[in-house]
């Protein structure tokens, strides 16, 4: 599993400070994409790259202005072009609680499921405009790659 954190600004909300709802399935995107930046790399390859074939979507709860979010990405299904993948956002909060008089102050994390999806991703030749077979350097990047850089 990889993840990738998101703070919410003025700009993802609504009037309410409400995240948007199309904002969620940005932020899997963002996070797709920077388990590549991560490794140097870029999403694409020549004229190939992924795109979204179908996606599922449950949203939970709603994220607010200055929540941090945290996007944890599997995949749960490969084939030689296409990829599902589930995607969850987590709100995630600190909270600390206080020893009383004594100097000791415990701090928490909370997390709470706030939205979640499944995703297929199709890797295409954008130029020839056909199906193609998945890079297997790719398929080990998003699977957590060997260079240690995925979180657990």
């Amino acid at each position: 599993m990889q993840t990738y954190q998101v703070r919410i600004y003025f700009e993802d909300t609504d009037c309410g400070g409400i995240v948007y709802h199309t904002n969620y399935i940005k932020y899997c995107e963002r996070a797709r994409s920077e388990m590549f930046f991560a490794c140097g790399c870029q999403p694409y390859d020549g004229n190939c790259g992924f795109v979204v074939s179908s996606l599922e979507a449950k949203f939970h709860a709603s994220a607010r202005l200055g929540d941090v979010l945290e996007v944890r990405s599997r995949i749960i299904h490969t084939r030689q072009s296409s990829l599902r993948m589930e995607q969850k956002i987590y709100r995630i909060q600190k909270i600390c609680e206080s020893g009383g008089q004594s100097a000791t102050n415990l701090t928490l994390t909370e997390q709470k499921l706030i939205f979640s999806m499944e995703v297929t991703l199709a890797f295409v030749d954008t130029v020839r405009q056909r199906i193609t077979k998945i890079p297997d350097a790719f398929l080990a990047l998003l699977q957590g790659g060997e260079d240690g850089r995925n979180s657990q």
